[in-house]
């Protein structure tokens, strides 16, 4: 019940799920507190002639507070769709830039940035490469940086999955997915590395990690949009999701006056570049003779060490 969650093997296909559905997503996904990027801005000092490549903007929520700041902003998509309404929606914006493509697969046309940001879409990218290409593409010096909105309740407090747990368990039972959003304060202490995606090793330095209460406010049928926008429903048949968020919607009609929330945590998680000692990388015969074509051609030479 996060927007951080653990991601099975076919990750890249599933992130796509979200390019069946740009608008919807673009209506009602949560975005970031103004105040997250004015901290972001204040650790990296990223402003005016700074450069930001942006790993997964989606349809630009988070795009458009970063090029607020004064930065360039490279964006890039993998879903050809949600690309296309983010060049839309920022097509007065100067200083952004929206390429169609997966991290893994981009061309960096040996590019690089001060800092490179992903708002809720880095574990949907291969660790083993993500955390490589992202080192590779910044400036010495610079800033990975991960933003995120953390499902989250509080006790005692009114909460869809506790009144609806009974027609998931009839349209889906036993989904894993299930189950009840973690408690705000037990979040909260986990507010050291890279939250739950893998950790990139020595490639960066330690995070800093800063938290942001948020709520949304919806109707039952805003309720089963928003549950529309997300990977654990989009990912089931459209004959069992449905008939599900119809339920839902109309049980948050009838149980909760037409009056649905969700609460989060927005997260902050910044690293600086760690430099790496040429020494302890292999040379570049050994490199070659130790990697696959396929290898060479997603990262660079030299690799981190």
């Amino acid at each position: 019940m996060t927007d951080e969650p653990e991601m099975p093997a076919n990750r890249s296909e599933l992130g796509r799920v979200f390019n069946e559905v740009p608008e919807l997503y673009d209506r009602v996904r949560p975005g970031y507190p103004d105040e997250l990027f004015a901290d972001l801005g204040a650790i990296t000092g990223i402003g005016k002639k700074s450069s930001v490549l942006e790993v997964g903007c989606g349809t630009g929520q988070a795009t458009r507070s970063l090029a607020a700041l004064g930065c360039s902003v490279t964006a890039i998509e993998p879903g050809a769709d949600m690309a296309a309404l983010a060049r839309e929606r920022m097509s007065t914006l100067r200083n952004v830039e929206v390429e169609t493509s997966a991290f893994e697969d981009w061309d960096d046309r040996g590019r690089h940035f001060d800092a490179v940001v992903a708002a809720s879409s880095w574990h949907w990218v291969d660790p083993s490469i993500g955390w490589r290409r992202a080192h590779e593409a910044l400036e010495p010096g610079g800033w990975m940086a991960l933003l995120g909105n953390v499902v989250v309740r509080r006790p005692g407090g009114p909460e869809v999955f506790a009144e609806t747990a009974d027609l998931h368990e009839r349209f889906c039972p036993g989904n894993p997915g299930w189950g009840h959003p973690p408690l705000e304060d037990d979040v909260r202490t986990t507010s050291e590395g890279w939250g739950l995606v893998e950790d990139p090793g020595g490639l960066f330095g330690p995070t800093i990690v800063r938290w942001y209460p948020a709520v949304q406010g919806f109707d039952g049928e805003g309720f089963a949009d928003l549950l529309r926008s997300t990977s654990l429903y989009r990912r089931l048949d459209r004959d069992v999701r449905e008939p599900l968020l119809d339920a839902i919607a109309q049980r948050i009609r009838e149980r909760m006056d037409d009056r649905a929330s969700r609460r989060y945590l927005s997260v902050l998680r910044v690293g600086r570049r760690a430099e790496l000692s040429s020494r302890s990388r292999p040379s570049r015969a050994a490199w070659k003779r130790q990697t696959t074509k396929a290898e060479r051609r997603s990262t660079k030479w030299p690799p981190p060490a």
